[in-house]
């Protein structure tokens, strides 16, 4: 509805539609509080609710939440997410996945980060709204950063977060919080959510239905950390609670985590929501059932502090809310508290004021992707990616020939992660080091699948073996590509409520596509932002090889009119007529456009090659071999339907590499090649055989859109390696406690007994860094903070960076406490040659331990300190200073 329109509906019903005299109303004649600019926002937002009906409040309290056209609210979706860039909105920056990040050890370059991803937020957000697409994804309330703690190396979607110490993750939280959330004194840029509170990281394929039992001390001292800094410190605007019950309560349920803690002990005041669908599993015999009713559900959510129900799409739990609260369950003035907490978000961020109000409303929709940005994307990467070994191979030298070999060469997905963006400018390892070396000087060989049909090397089908024929009858590149006018119909089959729709008889748009990997930002039909069409592409299919062809595509693929849903033989210079067809339509039920968050791709490969072979030939002709190795976020992440040997359901079994990958590595290293392997993975990985094999090891995670580039650049040292591991790199999984053993006994580096492979905080430069003459009090008294200064040299004539890392050890505690605890940290950028002072302060609040109720307990006694490269034990000769301050 168009503002002039609203207005005027406002003014015609606004008396009509209150049944009682509403908070800051000063008369009949006069315009709404709510309207008015010049009151305080808490004062707007009462009168804004108290016009609503009990109805339309609950309405509000769903992620989706519906227009009220009399008060002139538009439609609104919280749905968004901007984990390592916008997700899941068409194109933007893709920076590197969490852990990533995290593998930056950086809060100044994440504060970048995020402030970049809220300034494309906030264009994207503006396109789209004032072309009134209003689905999921179009928001400003952003449901990142996921603070959740690493615990375990076999959780799948611990890519997501900061790693495994709480220290790190809670500084690295709040400056992407400050960043996503802005600066102004009136306006939030976005809104940040902190995730899941609390207690949670995997399993993936039970967490609708598991009770994790954690002590008073394990709880303070791990898993609430990083949500106290995010609350406390960052002022997060939101909080997401997790699936899993803890200690008997569903979280979102838990008057301990959400009464108790997160109001009362960190006098939170922003919005609470739900995991998605985590309110139905209060009832779902399949999961918690702990209650046997939605209403009893949606009553228990709201009465402990959930303010929105996530998961419309999977039973909208809070519609029984109305109910709810006639039946005595709860009270109205709960339903106000949680929707005042709701729109007190969205009046922050602007959206009931006048555009010119808004500082962040100007940011305009061409610095997405911009040169500045994705400048920012390859500094990022850069620094995230972590030289694990190192024999003295790298950096390689000029005119070296490379063999660049491995399923994640070319693989797009390890460059994104998941809650991702799509990129602008991709770059593959193996365009990045083409570029950096030219053709000539690189071969390649995919070498392998990543694990059994699951493949690195999809290549999307293009105008090489795509063909129609001209009015002629003669054979030009690409397809017919017609594009329909669509109508949707009504929902009659209730177990399909994606719904479906009429095509036109005749394509409103036609044309010849060349390449079959598209983004449709706009409909070709009528060129409505993510508006619905129904798209047919035919031809023919040439092959240049014979094999047995799998295709991968999210339409509907015939080959002479058979519908193809497996591996199929195909015979090279054979004609084979092609249709492919897809319906684009948006899904009201989950309130998503049809293409938001992906390409529309055809892709094959063919099975029947001998990769194995191919890479030994491949590397016949090179000085050196690369290979791109590791896994995929296709086989490692949230709640996934893959069960493979080390794969199950999105958690990892073990951490080896798969089989298939140790074989061709196990081959390309009897050629008597030197070796760099780059690993790809949002997890640990145990490299043992590579670390006694290899030349040298880069771990990568999933490094973003600049992945090529950045790597390149750091072979060839153009760049300097700095990154650092957030997380312990483990030899194998034995000692482990049952991966849904919530005790913290053994797990991280803060607790474990065992030899490890790469430390927590491991990371090597091409410089050579060393430390001397630590300066640290010889007493303190309690409640001081501990300011600790140590000379840092380059002995290098290598210009590089250094994190320098302060771990602190509390030996008279009177109860367990960690083996060694990270406590600050620091980045200084130093020539070759140079020598400089870094200075670190640790405030009194971190040198405490946590007793056995999970209370904080000043700690007397000596304090071993350890300042420099890595951990005490693990850092190097000259690597390190240590001393001892005994606190009174």
């Amino acid at each position: 509805m168009k503002k002039s329109l609203i207005s005027l509906v406002i003014a015609l019903s606004v008396c009509a539609c209150s049944t009682s005299q509403p908070s800051g109303e000063t008369g009949s004649d006069s315009a709404p509080a709510y309207q008015n600019n010049d009151l305080d926002m808490p004062t707007r937002v009462r009168d804004l609710v108290s016009r609503m009906t009990l109805n339309e409040k609950v309405g509000q309290m769903y992620n989706d939440a519906p227009a009220i056209e009399r008060l002139g609210i538009p439609s609104y979706d919280y749905w968004n997410e901007a984990l390592h860039g916008v997700a899941r909105a068409g194109h933007a920056t893709v920076f590197p996945q969490a852990i990533g990040m995290a593998a930056m050890w950086n809060r100044e370059l994440l504060f970048d980060v995020a402030s970049t991803i809220s300034d494309e937020g906030r264009a994207k957000h503006h396109y789209f709204a004032s072309h009134d697409a209003r689905y999921r994804y179009t928001g400003l309330t952003y449901w990142s950063p996921n603070i959740n703690i690493f615990r375990d190396p076999r959780w799948g979607r611990g890519q997501e977060t900061y790693g495994e110490d709480p220290y790190l993750t809670g500084e690295l939280a709040v400056q992407f919080i400050h960043g996503l959330q802005g600066d102004d004194e009136h306006y939030l840029k976005s809104a940040a959510t902190a995730k899941h509170f609390a207690v949670h990281n995997g399993p993936e394929i039970s967490r609708h239905s598991d009770n994790y039992v954690v002590s008073p001390k394990d709880l303070y001292e791990t898993y609430l950390p990083a949500f106290e800094k995010a609350i406390v410190e960052g002022d997060v605007e939101a909080v997401m609670c997790a699936y899993n019950r803890v200690n008997g309560s569903p979280a979102c349920g838990s008057e301990m985590l959400l009464k108790e803690i997160l109001r009362g002990e960190y006098q939170f005041d922003g919005h609470v929501m739900s995991d998605c669908g985590a309110i139905a599993d209060f009832f779902d015999t399949e999961a918690h059932n702990v209650v046997r009713s939605p209403a009893v559900a949606a009553a228990w959510a709201v009465t402990a502090g959930t303010d929105l129900n996530c998961g419309t799409g999977r039973r909208s739990v809070f519609a029984n809310l109305v109910w709810a609260v006639q039946k005595g369950l709860l009270s109205e003035e709960l339903i106000d508290q949680a929707v005042e907490r709701l729109f007190m978000t969205r009046f922050k961020l602007g959206l009931f004021d006048a555009p010119d109000r808004v500082p962040y409303s100007k940011i305009p929709l061409d610095s997405v992707s911009s040169d500045a940005h994705l400048k920012l994307a390859q500094t990022a990467t850069e620094q995230s990616l972590v030289l694990l070994k190192n024999d003295g191979i790298l950096p390689l030298k000029t005119g070296v020939k490379v063999a660049v070999i491995g399923p994640n060469a070319t693989n797009q997905d390890v460059l994104l992660g998941n809650y991702n963006g799509l990129p602008t400018q991709p770059v593959t390892p193996l365009q990045g080091i083409i570029k950096q070396v030219g053709a000539d000087n690189v071969t390649y060989a995919p070498g392998s699948p990543i694990i059994a049909d699951v493949y690195g090397h999809w290549q999307v089908l293009d105008r090489s073996v795509l063909f129609h024929e001209d009015t002629s009858g003669n054979l030009q590149p690409g397809l017919n590509a017609d594009y329909y006018a669509v109508e949707r119909l009504p929902v009659s089959d209730f177990t399909n409520l994606r719904g479906s729709a009429n095509w036109a008889q005749t394509p409103s748009a036609s044309r010849v596509e060349t390449s079959m990997s598209f983004y449709f930002e706009r409909s070709p039909v009528n060129d409505e932002v993510l508006g619905n069409f129904g798209a047919v592409w035919s031809g023919l299919l040439i092959p240049k090889t014979s094999g047995s062809y799998r295709f991968n595509t999210q339409g509907e693929l015939y080959l002479d009119g058979e519908r193809v849903t497996a591996a199929v033989p195909l015979q090279a210079g054979v004609q084979y007529e092609i249709r492919v067809q897809q319906l684009f339509i948006n899904d009201l039920m989950e309130n998503t456009a049809a293409m938001t968050d992906q390409f529309w791709a055809l892709e094959w490969v063919n099975e029947s090659r001998d990769l194995l072979a191919e890479a030994l030939t491949a590397a016949q002709y090179a000085d050196v071999i690369v290979v791109a190795a590791g896994i995929s976020p296709r086989i490692e992440g949230e709640e996934m339907p893959v069960k493979l040997e080390g794969f199950n359901y999105g958690d990892r079994a073990d951490i080896d590499l798969p089989d298939v990958q140790q074989q061709l590595i196990q081959a390309l290293h009897k050629t008597g090649k030197p070796m760099v392997l780059v690993n790809f993975s949002g997890s640990a990985m145990a490299l043992n055989w590579e670390n006694e094999n290899v030349d040298a090891i880069v771990q990568a995670f999933y490094p973003g859109e600049a992945t090529g580039t950045a790597l390149a650049r750091i072979l060839w040292g153009e760049a300097n390696p700095s990154g650092r591991l957030p997380v312990t790199f483990y030899r194998n999984l034995e000692g482990f406690a049952p991966f849904d053993d919530y005790n913290m006994e053994n797990r991280t580096y803060k607790y474990f007994d065992g030899e490890v492979l790469y430390p927590f905080g491991h990371g090597l430069s091409y410089s050579d860094f060393r430390y001397e003459a630590l300066k640290a009090p010889s007493t303190l008294e309690r409640g001081q903070d501990l300011t600790l200064t140590v000379t840092l040299s380059n002995l290098s004539d290598i210009a590089g960076e250094q994190v320098t890392q302060v771990y602190v050890q509390m030996p008279d505690a009177p109860v367990r406490v960690p083996n060694t605890e990270l406590k600050g940290f620091t980045r200084s950028a130093l020539n070759g040659g140079e020598s400089q002072e870094v200075s670190i302060n640790i405030p009194a609040n971190e040198l405490v331990y946590i007793d056995e109720k999970g209370k904080k307990q000043p700690y007397t006694g000596a304090l071993k300190i350890s300042i420099g490269d890595g951990q005490p034990g693990y850092a190097g000769q000259g690597k390190i200073q240590t001393s001892v301050v005994t606190i009174q």
